[in-house]
């Protein structure tokens, strides 16, 4: 009898532990059509804000199918059929859909409205746990500067911005969304206590802390929005921020994207005016999904084609271009490739290009970067609520995206695509544009005499 117990027992843990086993898989799910939505371009107040819809009317832009969110019934058909509904994106018409086998999936391309299936992601084996001490790492001392804008006064200054700021224009009445991995210890540091903050969201884990996550986007946020005078003070620093994870730093795949493309269009809807992105992907960890040069054409990877819709609906992304200048890729990194989207490149204090910046061209032979900001020896927040640096084009990126919006503050007259055109015609190196400086150090104050230019007659 105790043999039989030991056996029995020695049975159902392994079936435990088998259970255990299996791993949980993400698809996307492209869909053919939304014949079957509920909702009508005739209405697009169901489906979008007011202040999303005033930005549209805004800059001329007319709300399309592509606005319209994907059908709720063709989501639930694939519940039915085994799936669980994570995400979708209503610009590409997808839908992200997690499932205990790989069966499951297949059995989706059985139905008509479904066009293609693509595995984006499998459960790691390994998980790394969080740090739950966040909170004994704050100390929240710094030390005050000679300079109103602290140790990164230069980053500031190289682009005229402290003309800008000076002339009123330091992000008010601006929103902007900030699309990261995480936002380590922002809750706790008193250098953020004076932004406006609109809200957060997790396309990674929706029940997970962003606080107690990455600190890469804190330290991306900071360059922007901290506003401590003689300490450091950002870009934007009045501006207004929606917080929005969409990278998982624990593994690389391409389900990243879809988190990333779900977070853009999340913004879009409750009306976000700039975007900040320092993410990017031309390589994962399963080497059959790596892009090649041929991809950078603003449309092959699902991010570069959300971001060269984000004009249409008249936001502004700003991207950083990566750091794989001295490595083999050395190209920029999707969603940098992106159209009418801002590529910022970044260089030293002294206008130097930095060796690690991307360059381009992009496969289509259009410029890229676009611009150069400083990404070496950057003012960023350190995890303890002081202030460090740190180098790379994510935070060149945040940083000139910040002088954007007070532009945008300065000339709400000028779309989308005429704030990036007269960004790049400031450049010091408009004239002759390349694929390592673009259109080279911009200079925001000679953009916004550019703007007053555009500005219609009353």
């Amino acid at each position: 009898m105790n043999g039989k117990k030991r056996g029995l027992i020695g049975l159902l843990l392994l079936c435990v532990l088998s259970v255990h086993a299996e791993k949980s898989y993400k698809y996307r799910v492209q869909l053919t059509d939304k014949a079957e939505t509920t909702y009508s371009i005739n209405s697009p107040e169901d489906f979008l804000s007011a202040r999303s819809l005033m930005r549209r009317v805004r800059q001329g832009l007319a709300v399309d199918s592509t606005d319209l969110p994907v059908c709720a019934s063709y989501i639930s058909q694939l519940e039915e059929q085994g799936g669980k509904f994570l995400s979708a994106s209503k610009w590409n018409n997808t839908v992200l859909m997690q499932t205990p086998d790989e069966q499951t999936a297949e059995r989706f391309l059985e139905n008509k409205f479904v066009k293609s299936v693509k595995k984006v992601w499998v459960e790691p084996d390994t998980v790394f746990p969080l740090r739950n001490n966040r909170e004994d790492e704050v100390t929240n001392r710094w030390k005050k500067q000679k300079d109103f804008y602290g140790r990164g006064a230069q980053q500031i200054k190289m682009h005229h911005g402290d003309s800008l700021h000076q002339a009123g224009f330091r992000g008010q009445n601006m929103q902007i969304a900030v699309i990261d991995a995480g936002f380590y210890n922002v809750d706790l540091m008193k250098c953020f206590k004076n932004m406006e903050l609109l809200g957060t969201h997790d396309f990674v884990n929706p029940e997970s802390d962003i606080y107690a996550q990455h600190n890469h986007g804190m330290k991306v946020l900071s360059c922007m929005a901290v506003n401590i005078p003689y300490v450091m003070v950002g870009t934007a620093p009045e501006a207004a921020y929606l917080l929005l994870r969409s990278e998982d730093n624990d593994t690389e795949q391409p389900v990243e994207e879809d988190n990333w493309a779900a977070a853009l269009e999340y913004a879009d809807s409750v009306g976000i005016d700039v975007v900040n992105t320092s993410l990017g992907y031309y390589s994962f960890d399963d080497a059959s999904y790596n892009y090649k040069y041929s991809d950078l054409d603003g449309h092959t990877s699902l991010m570069a084609a959300s971001a060269s819709r984000a004009a249409d609906k008249g936001m502004l992304v700003v991207c950083s271009a990566g750091n794989s200048g001295m490595d083999v890729w050395k190209k920029i990194t999707p969603p940098a490739d992106a159209e009418n989207v801002l590529t910022v490149g970044a260089v030293d204090s002294e206008g130097l290009n930095a060796g690690f910046s991307s360059v381009g061209n992009t496969s289509d032979g259009r410029v890229k970067p676009d611009i150069m900001a400083m990404g070496v020896m950057s003012n960023v927040a350190g995890t303890d609520g002081g202030t460090s640096f740190a180098n790379g084009t994510s935070f060149a990126a945040p940083t000139f995206c910040g002088l954007a919006a007070c532009l945008w503050q300065a000339c709400p007259w000028l779309t989308v695509r005429q704030l990036i055109d007269v960004i790049h015609r400031s450049g010091d190196r408009a004239a002759t544009p390349d694929n390592i400086f673009g259109y080279g150090i911009p200079d925001v104050w000679k953009a916004y005499r550019l703007g007053l230019e555009l500005k219609p007659e009353q």
